[in-house]
Order: C-alpha cells, then sequence, then structure tokens
C-alpha cells in the first residue's frame, strides 16, 4: 500500500493553527457497547505534513488538584524536543509560546483546550515553550517526546511573564498550584536566544 492510500484510510486529521510548525490532531473515536477504538498515531499520515516521528520517550503525568499550572518547559539543542501531547482523563488549557527569534509569532502563544472527551491532541514542534493548566482534578497527560530528557538542556518560561499576556484559565481570585521550579524561571525578555531561525 503506499503512503497515499495509508493517508486516506487514517482516521486521524490534522489542521496547523495560527502558529507555524504547531498543529491540532483530531483522531476519530469508534464505540460501541464493549467500548471504543481510536487511532491516536499514523506515522505516514505525520510525515506527510513534514513532521518527525522518532519518538524516543512517553510522559505521563497526573495533576491531583485543578488550576495546577506545569510549564512553561522547553529543552535546548542539541536536546530540544517535539512532543505529541494529548489527555487521558480531565481537561487542561494547553499553552504554547514561541521562543524562536527571527519567527514571525516569536513572542506570541495559542491555547487550546485537550480533554479526555474532545479526544485532540497537540503537535508541538522544537522552539516553542509548553505548559497546561487543568481545567479538572486528577487530570492525565500523556505526551510523546521525540528526544530523552536531558537535565543539563531542561530550561522554562515564566508561565506569568506579563509581556506574554497569557490569560490562564484558573478560577477568580485562585493562586496556581506550581512547582518551585515553574516559579523561578525567567521571563522572555531574559531569555537567552536558544532558538534563532535567522540563522538557520
Amino acid at each position: 500500500m503506499s503512503m497515499a492510500e495509508k493517508q486516506e484510510q487514517s482516521r486521524l486529521q490534522i489542521y496547523e493553527l495560527a502558529m507555524p510548525g504547531v498543529y491540532l490532531l483530531e483522531p476519530e473515536k469508534h464505540g460501541d457497547d464493549r467500548g471504543f477504538f481510536s487511532e491516536t498515531y499514523n506515522k505516514c499520515v505525520f510525515e506527510s505534513f513534514g513532521l518527525g516521528t522518532g519518538f524516543v520517550q512517553d510522559n505521563h503525568s497526573l495533576s491531583a488538584q485543578k488550576g495546577t499550572v506545569r510549564g512553561l518547559h522547553f529543552q535546548t539543542p542539541p536536546d530540544a524536543q517535539a512532543k505529541l501531547v494529548r489527555v487521558l482523563r480531565g481537561a487542561i488549557q494547553d499553552v504554547c509560546v514561541d521562543i524562536r527569534r527571527g519567527s514571525p509569532t516569536f513572542g506570541q502563544h495559542i491555547a487550546v483546550t485537550l480533554t479526555a472527551k474532545n479526544w485532540k491532541q497537540l503537535w508541538v514542534p522544537e522552539g516553542i515553550a509548553h505548559g497546561f493548566c487543568t481545567l479538572e482534578p486528577d487530570t492525565e497527560v500523556l505526551y510523546k517526546v521525540s528526544r530523552y530528557y536531558a537535565p543539563a538542556h531542561d530550561k522554562g518560561l515564566a508561565w506569568d511573564d506579563p509581556d506574554l499576556g497569557i490569560s490562564w484559565s484558573l478560577d477568580e481570585g485562585a493562586t496556581p498550584v506550581l512547582s518551585d521550579k515553574d516559579r523561578n524561571y525567567p521571563c522572555l525578555s531574559a531569555l537567552p536566544a536558544y532558538f534563532d531561525t535567522a540563522k538557520a
């Protein structure tokens, strides 16, 4: 079977969002009295969109409390990661910030809602600071990554950087649940040029 035929048979739809390289995926979900079946990944379809498919590690997180903010995270070259993110239980506001200098959307962000019910996924390319806020308690997130975790290249961006203008989906007056690490990341203005598309 050719790649085109495999793409045509796929039950996975992919749409590019308003930030270059960021894609929303909508797998079909087929249910009956037994439960459901869903094709959540298809190598041929990914390759047709120019998306690398060399996943090397799966990460699974549980956030017990609603209003937990994780991020904004990224790894620097040569261990920069692309991610495929989906929610297994609960719901999140998923946020991407473009930190690729020279990109037309540098310093901008987009946010999408991923839930276990809507079954959508998000492709996050290298050069994007990524994070999420849980909208329900006991939310579980699974994401596949293209590079192994590399502590020396593990970096972050301040979740509350005022220049980013992110409107996190927190209840009015609520204080987000954060790790100590996530409280102390720098703002974008203080971030080195880890990703410079103008020099690429």
